[in-house]
């Protein structure tokens, strides 16, 4: 048994956790346990192998970390896939992993007659989290059960869970946010309550219902923090990830909760997650920041020559952790070139700041090069975000006959402005020099989101292109 395999059921055998699903139907710590190894058991009666990697199709429900622990407990290493992902991507990730078995509302399935490939590695290994693909060919992260086990510890010593919480994660279950966080109630035996799907509604009856942390997406916060906020009498602490947490929304979620502290948790799947933290006791000072690494973690912040640069200079971030990825599925090159002496290169653009923190510049993919200038949309947005009647902002490269790259911006309002998009370019064009201020401006209810939740800077173009072929047409 893997030690994260053995952490989890010791907890559920000890702990008096309960997992609530979204119609409040309660599952104890035991019962999980006893449905998994039920479960495991149909695994084996399948002649599951050591390392197999098995399909689980994700629902956001309880039965989604019984699916998951039964997978461990068999020997296999748990490949979690939306219950509402495309029929192509189960087919591409099916494919990718050569899976035979597959879970399904408590169900094993068996996809393919031929036996799983062997795989060196995969033994040690507990999950399988392709990545969204939305600029490229999705990527098989391999994350090993001591690496997981070892983060899970960390996180319990920062978060700080305790017995008496209540737990809601409005976060999927198929992603390593959604996923850490439920395993971390778990094992401080609070009661978790999971969200089959996010609605600002159903997440403000949760709170007002008593939870006392809630793991959350910024998007999702944006549509919390509209006056008046939702009552939440029992909320002491948030915890924010999977996406840039700008200074103004995390100023408006302080005021709107000003009992719970905000861990603004930055971290990617490759990395084992949440590699950096601000702090709630850091958090007025630090606010644009992502604060300082957690545990173990190292990192740099590097030129195109792997050169660290000065303090003040934008360069890519690189991490070096012992909670990191085994590597990518059947990725051994694109596994060796990600690493430059230990240090993984994350794809984001990051600053030390004069306080000593690392501030997020944007995605390296992301930088817009309009006219030869190189602009980082993630700066845009959160300077558009400083006018007072703009809720949001999210910038992103158009192909431009003349630039080569137009900057549009999806902008969203507050309730009852009438700012214009012309309007908004003027008031940034006294603020940044003029080749940063947005070609166009469109105003939207709200931003692009993919299907993580996260927002979606792909989609701007998309939806530049789609106006002016409208125009066009």
């Amino acid at each position: 048994m893997g030690p994260l395999t053995s952490l989890i059921g010791s907890a559920l055998a000890r702990t008096p956790a309960m997992v609530v699903d979204g119609d409040g139907t309660a599952v104890t710590g035991r019962q999980l346990l006893a449905s998994a190894k039920v479960l495991a058991h149909g695994l084996t009666a399948a002649r599951i192998g050591r390392g197999d990697p098995v399909l689980c199709r994700i629902a956001n429900q309880p039965s989604d970390l019984v699916a998951l622990l039964a997978v461990w407990l068999a020997g296999g290493v748990a490949v979690p896939v939306s219950a509402t992902a495309a029929r192509a991507s189960v087919i591409g990730i099916g494919g990718a992993t050569g899976a035979r078995l597959g879970l399904e509302a408590g169900r094993v399935q068996e996809l393919s007659p031929a036996p799983a490939p062997a795989r060196r590695g995969l033994e040690q290994a507990a999950l399988i989290v392709f990545t969204s693909g939305s600029t490229g060919k999705p990527k098989g992260v391999v994350l090993g059960q001591q690496q997981l086990a070892g983060k899970l510890d960390v996180l319990n010593r920062l978060i700080k869970l305790r017995g008496d919480d209540t737990v809601v994660v409005a976060l999927r279950l198929s992603f390593i946010f959604g996923i850490w966080v439920s395993l971390l109630a778990i094992l401080s035996g609070a009661r978790l309550v999971v969200c089959e799907k996010f609605s600002a509604d159903g997440l403000a009856a949760r709170l007002a219902a008593g939870a006392s942390v809630a793991a959350v997406l910024p998007t999702m916060l944006r549509s919390m923090v509209l006056a008046p906020a939702p009552p939440a009498p029992r909320l002491r602490s948030i915890l924010s990830g999977g996406e840039t947490l700008l200074a103004r929304l995390g100023n408006e979620t302080a005021q709107a909760f000003p009992a719970a502290g905000i861990y603004d948790l930055y971290g990617l799947t490759e990395t084992g997650s949440c590699d950096f933290c601000l702090s709630p006791a850091e958090f007025a000072i630090g606010l644009g920041s992502i604060g300082h690494p957690t545990e173990q973690v190292d990192y740099r912040i590097v030129d195109q020559q792997h050169r660290s640069v000065a303090a003040g200079a934008a360069g890519e971030l690189m991490i070096k952790t012992p909670f990191g990825m085994l590597g990518y599925l059947d990725e051994p090159q694109l596994t060796a070139d990600s690493y430059h002496e230990g240090f993984f290169a994350t794809g984001d653009a990051a600053r030390m700041r004069r306080d000593g923190r690392v501030e997020l510049v944007g995605r390296l993919k992301d930088i817009i090069v309009r006219g030869g200038n190189k602009i980082a949309p993630a700066e845009i947005d959160a300077l558009l975000a400083t006018h007072p009647e703009v809720r949001a902002a999210l910038c992103g490269g158009v192909p431009d006959p003349r630039l080569g790259e137009a900057m549009h911006a999806v902008v969203a309002l507050t309730p009852g402005s009438e700012l214009t998009g012309q309007a908004l370019r003027s008031w940034a064009a006294a603020r940044i020099e003029a080749y940063k201020v947005p070609d166009v401006i469109h105003i939207r209810d709200q931003l692009p989101t993919g299907g993580t939740g996260k927002l979606d800077r792909t989609a701007v173009a998309r939806l530049a292109l789609a106006g002016r072929q409208a125009e066009a047409g």
